[in-house]
């Protein structure tokens, strides 16, 4: 008995090993094996290269190549497409509504007040103080007053359209409509015309630059540029924005560098090119910095060893009032002021402004700037001024 047991012991271990040996030789190949190394690797016959398409096939998936990537060609920068703006000739009535919308609060203040049946001693100070308020000045305040005191006593009753005749008569002669508010922009023979920009700090000078820049182009003149504002790299750079918008050239130098330097070769390049005005923006300056003020004379002068200088235009923010008036007096001093450019004249309802600074200096209010697009800066008008603040 035990001899058979132990056969049966046999036969299953003999079994066994037979089976063992059957899975080894059988069993699946293992995918995830490292690859054989290239030394070791049998030569693929020609039919088992890769295609040409660089499509790779095995016995369980298809693999696409991409293709090598083209090299990256340098891309140019866009140039900027010449702008043709339209003529300076007209803006301002065009741009009339929007002057009105901020001056308008003052002209019907003032028709209300002067409409009133009876006018005693409290509705002319009244009157005084709307004027005082929109930025007229005192003294200018006072005259309309007395004038139109005397004007009502003559007229008697008083309608509307009488009332408003005598408001804007008053109005235009405290404007100052006989003013003669040319912009001296034309050639002189061989050489340019010279404008010299100067203000205080963010009063919209360099903007008022470029804008002017633009206008004059859209009259058909030829303009260069001067970047003499060194003292911020981001004035430069908005200034030849400005000028490659409408093809004018624009002079500049690296940060720091002399302002009466680039001013100075800016002229010389106008004239060199025969263009009709070159434009300098000068570096926006605190009134109080004695010495930048100086600085600012002595651009003028470097300037004048070249060519005259045709215009000096002083950029005022009319919403500082006032204040704007400290700073026309002290540039006054310094370089002799031709015209005044307020900015801004229509986010404010004081625009007695251009009354006040002009009886203060003397020079007219040439240029007034009413939004912030490209051709929102135009050609002072007294008469489209004063309708603006009556209305219709």
């Amino acid at each position: 008995m035990d001899g058979y047991l132990g056969i049966i012991v046999i036969v299953l271990l003999v079994a066994l090993l037979a089976a063992g040996g059957m899975f080894l030789l059988f069993r699946p190949r293992d995918r995830h094996a490292p690859p054989v190394p290239p030394s070791e690797a049998p030569a693929l016959r020609e039919e088992e290269r890769a295609p040409a398409t660089g499509v790779v096939e095995d016995d369980a998936a298809t693999t696409t190549v991409p293709p090598p990537a083209r090299p990256v060609e340098p891309v140019a920068p866009a140039v900027p497409a010449i702008e043709i703006p339209p003529p300076s000739a007209g803006r301002l009535v065009r741009l009339r509504a929007r002057l009105a919308r901020s001056q308008s609060a003052l002209g019907r203040g003032l028709l209300e007040l002067l409409s009133r049946d009876r006018l005693d001693d409290d509705a002319w100070d009244e009157i005084e103080d709307t004027l005082i308020t929109a930025d007229v000045g005192v003294a200018p305040a006072r005259a309309m007053v007395e004038e139109l005191r005397t004007k009502v006593k003559v007229l008697g009753s008083r309608g509307h359209d009488e009332v408003r005749a005598l408001l804007r008569e008053q109005l235009l002669i405290q404007v100052g409509a006989d003013m003669d508010r040319t912009l001296h922009t034309t050639p002189h023979g061989e050489r340019p015309a010279i404008v010299l920009v100067v203000g205080v700090n963010g009063t919209g000078k360099t903007t008022t630059t470029g804008k002017l820049a633009r206008a004059l182009v859209g009259d058909g003149r030829r303009v260069v540029l001067g970047a003499a504002d060194t003292f911020r790299a981001a004035a430069a750079d908005q200034l030849q924005t400005w000028g490659e918008r409408v093809g004018a050239e624009v002079v500049r130098k690296d940060e720091g560098a002399d302002p009466a330097s680039v001013a100075f070769d800016a002229v010389s390049k106008g004239i060199e090119d025969k263009v009709d005005a070159v434009i300098i923006d000068t570096a926006g300056r605190l009134h109080t910095k004695t010495g930048l003020m100086d600085e600012l004379g002595k651009v003028k002068r470097v300037i004048e060893k070249r060519a005259t200088v045709d215009e000096v235009l002083l950029v005022l923010d009319a919403t500082t009032g006032q204040n704007g008036m400290r700073q026309a007096q002290v540039f006054a001093e310094v370089v002799n002021i031709t015209g005044i450019v307020l900015t801004k004249l229509d986010g404010t309802a004081k625009g007695g402004i251009v009354i006040s600074v002009q009886r203060e200096l003397g020079v007219p209010v040439k240029l007034v700037g009413l939004g912030e697009g490209p051709d929102d800066l135009a050609p002072f008008d007294a008469e489209a001024f004063v309708d603006a603040i009556l209305g219709d």
